[in-house]
């Protein structure tokens, strides 16, 4: 776990400290050898909660992973190789990878112009995943604090970057296996799973009063709509921004 870890640190976060580098070709990323889909796809067939893999395109991976520049050694590059992105438990969770029909969003072409500007820049933070309810999955590169490599949640109940504490192989293993019912208690309503079913990878679902106020806390009793998730993250920004809490940040 520590050797995955240490390798996504090396392929992402060394650019936050060295600035733009050259960027390694696809033949460079792709390993053969010691392929990481291997053991991922173990976890997913011995995983607790139901994770469908999302087909991939070759000529989408291959262009996803370069853009990621993570090699198919660790976790993070064989997912982005290998498959067009994960649904866990129901779609509840949507990991990025190199897009798919029903996931239509890859890893680096989602975090373009959110996290950094260009592919080969410095990369403070890297959004990893997303739920249906509007919450953020991001891995630090140092832009959140002196974790580097660790998961935090920009969480939609109250608008924070939550520490989860957990690193990039760490989390896949939370997605897979943990009681999720548990971590999104009070966050379920009724019905969920036949609604998050038919719930676009591009969509989350909006709710109003909002659910970090407190007229919003009792799920069952907000109004809710889909809506496109990069209006969904572009609001929770601005409302940080409006709330003061980016300078908690």
């Amino acid at each position: 776990m520590t050797r995955y870890l240490t390798i996504i640190i090396i392929s992402l976060f060394s650019l936050t400290t060295y600035g733009q580098t050259k960027m390694r070709s696809i033949d460079e990323l792709i390993n053969d050898k010691d392929p990481g889909w291997i053991l991922v796809k173990e976890w997913i067939d011995s995983a607790k909660n139901k994770v469908e893999i999302l087909p991939v395109d070759t000529n989408k991976a291959k262009d996803a992973l370069y853009k990621t520049q993570v090699t198919t050694k660790s976790p993070m590059g064989s997912i982005v190789y290998m498959t067009g992105g994960l649904l866990v438990d129901n779609g509840w969770i949507r990991i990025l990878g190199s897009g798919s029909d029903k996931l239509s969003r890859s890893l680096p072409e989602w975090n373009r112009g959110k996290t950094f500007e260009d592919y080969g820049q410095p990369i403070p933070y890297l959004l990893i995943a997303d739920d249906a309810i509007g919450g953020i999955f991001i891995l630090n590169g140092g832009g959140l604090g002196s974790d580097l490599g660790k998961v935090y949640y920009l969480a939609p109940d109250n608008l924070e970057y939550e520490p989860l504490d957990l690193t990039y192989t760490e989390f896949l293993n939370f997605c897979f296996n943990k009681n999720l019912d548990q971590f999104y208690k009070g966050y379920r309503w009724t019905n969920w799973k036949s609604e998050v079913a038919k719930l676009k990878g591009d969509q989350v679902f909006n709710f109003f009063p909002y659910l970090w106020t407190e007229q919003g806390k009792d799920i069952n009793k907000v109004s809710k709509k889909e809506v496109p998730i990069e209006e969904s993250y572009k609001l929770t920004l601005e409302f940080r921004k409006k709330l003061a809490l980016d300078a908690e940040k």
